[in-house]
């Protein structure tokens, strides 16, 4: 059987995993990058508090020694299901089942100015790309004379009161609290807002009524400017323009607003559900197909008791989707009936700053806050991470950042444009 997975997140990565040096499993993974990284994590290289290679890690390296895995890096154009095949921008694949594991892609809700100009908290890339832009900003505000312009180099505006949001809203607070006035003498004197900015009426929403509350308390301890049902509908001109028709002048818009499916060429409208995710049966098997499958963010499943409208687009539920769909290849190859998919919620958590977190467990049902919930916060994580070269590099440079109060990758890298080859 030869199975073919787009996409090498949480969802794809577990899949693939499962099934090394399975006889008569051969296993492709295709993506469009050649490496797997660590979206949880994304917004502390964003903020230069962790270095890329410490949440990523290359495809070829992690499958060496496993027999029956290979990569293929390129990027899906199309599926023709009749010939069970797919056309790739470098070439095609043949397959005997085909799993999309394609997570899901920054959502601006039809903002086209919001998509242009603001910056997305999704990939690796994009956490470059931010690192990068606030750093220029600081260095553009430490020798602006204008007082309104530095103004708008220094203010930070986040929209999106999830996990991400709260997390990044944090982490620029405690780093003004603690370094950028150490690092930039030239801006003791200038005035700066982090605003946290999202349409609801809690923070952190899917998580209970403490956490929430709890999460509120902190981050506006932090200094940040907490505006819930407050919902953006444009960004142009350094300008953030509201529904309620307020203002915010900024030349930092951080995006962690939202998130939708892809669609693909070759895939029946049919099959799609609520947000572009693929709908699948309790298998992860997709709607009108025979043999493609879908898991992780970019599918919805509508026959979990537990969760009769789709679970929750989180790492968990991708983890969990990916080793149970493993298990049921194995399980076609040996004529035994197939296992649906249960999800087993094992609690969610957020963290604010340093020694701040909340964290929520099901069963049974407990509340965490503070420096507790901190520590499981970061043992969950660190566990959570690919392998043991990522998690040690990670936890040293947490120690390094938690005792100095301070990191050292504050550095704006990025390719130079030549307008031609090298002789």
């Amino acid at each position: 059987m030869q199975i073919v997975i787009i996409g090498g997140g949480f969802a794809g990565i577990n899949l693939a995993k499962e099934l090394a040096n399975e006889k008569g499993i051969e296993v492709i993974l295709v993506d469009k990058n050649n490496y797997n990284f660590f979206p949880p994590l994304i917004y502390q290289v964003a903020t230069a508090f962790l270095e890329p290679s410490s949440i990523s890690y290359p495809f070829r390296k992690f499958f060496a020694g496993k027999k029956n895995l290979q990569f293929r890096l390129g990027e899906l154009l199309k599926v023709i299901p009749a010939e069970n095949k797919i056309i790739l921008n470098n070439g095609e694949l043949h397959y005997d089942q085909l799993v999309f594991a394609t997570g899901a892609e920054t959502s601006y809700f039809g903002m086209e100015n919001v998509k242009k100009n603001a910056i997305p908290m999704k990939t690796l890339n994009d956490a470059i790309e931010m690192r990068n832009a606030l750093l220029k900003n600081l260095e553009k505000a430490a020798i602006c004379k204008d007082i309104h312009e530095r103004r708008k180099h220094l203010t930070i505006v986040v929209v999106g009161g999830g996990p991400t949001g709260v997390e990044v809203s944090g982490m620029f607070a405690e780093m003004r609290k603690n370094i950028l006035l150490k690092e930039y003498p030239e801006l003791q004197t200038s005035a700066s807002n982090i605003y946290l900015v999202d349409g609801g009426d809690a923070l952190l929403s899917p998580m209970s009524e403490e956490s929430q509350k709890d999460t509120l308390e902190a981050v506006t301890k932090l200094g940040v400017v907490v505006k819930l049902n407050t919902r953006v509908v444009d960004y142009k001109d350094d300008t953030v323009y509201f529904a309620d028709g307020k203002t915010i002048q900024t030349k930092n818009l951080i995006w962690a607003a939202g998130v939708s499916a892809r669609e693909f060429e070759g895939i029946p409208t049919e099959s799609y559900g609520r947000g572009k995710r693929m709908a699948t049966d309790a298998f992860n098997k997709v709607n009108v197909t025979e043999n493609i499958y879908a898991i992780g963010d970019t599918c919805i499943q509508l026959t979990d008791a537990n969760f009769p409208e789709g679970h929750p687009q989180v790492a968990q539920v991708a983890i969990q989707q990916g080793v149970n769909l493993a298990e049921n290849f194995k399980r076609m190859i040996q004529n035994k009936p197939l296992k649906p998919f249960k999800y087993n919620d094992k609690g969610s958590m957020a963290i604010i700053g340093k020694n701040k977190a909340v964290v929520d467990l099901p069963k049974p049902k407990m509340h965490f806050k503070g420096f507790v919930a901190w520590i499981i916060w970061l043992f969950i994580h660190l566990m959570s991470l690919i392998t043991y070269r990522n998690r040690i590099n990670t936890f040293y440079h947490w120690m390094i950042a938690y005792f100095s109060k301070d990191q050292s990758l504050r550095m704006i890298i990025r390719p130079e444009k030549r307008t031609k080859r090298d002789a």
